[in-house]
């Protein structure tokens, strides 16, 4: 039988919240770039750089909240939400469009999501809480 401590169950709930706080802010922030590109002049083509950049963001503040409550192992549990973020994101993409492809814009979202959780990690480790 494996034991589960305490900890290391706090530590999962916390990955948990953290990747799903990212999600959140996801949608709300590529809501609210959808209106802009509605109703202003900005091009169709800063799409993909702003979809990383919201991505980015995301990540990073998920992985910040995460590795602020747990206090250790920052860049690994920071890097977890990066990684369960871009899976989910991916799962949800591929049965919405009935299809799953990995390219080069594939490539550089997982690398960036595990990257930028692994530095959202250290960033909420090394906080101070206030």
């Amino acid at each position: 039988m494996v034991k589960v401590n305490e900890n290391s169950t706090n530590n999962i709930v916390g990955i948990l919240k953290g990747s799903i706080i990212s999600i959140l802010l996801t949608l709300i922030l590529l809501m609210i770039f959808s209106v802009i590109l509605t109703y202003s002049n900005v091009s169709e083509n800063a799409m993909p750089t702003v979809i990383i950049i919201i991505t980015a963001f995301s990540i990073l503040l998920g992985s910040q909240i995460t590795t602020r409550k747990i206090k250790k192992n920052g860049i690994l549990n920071g890097a977890i939400v990066g990684t369960i973020y871009i899976l989910l994101l991916y799962l949800i993409s591929s049965v919405v469009t009935n299809n799953f492809a990995l390219g080069h814009y594939s490539i550089i979202m997982i690398i960036t999501s595990i990257l930028t959780g692994g530095l959202g990690g250290i960033i909420g480790v090394n906080l101070k809480n206030s």
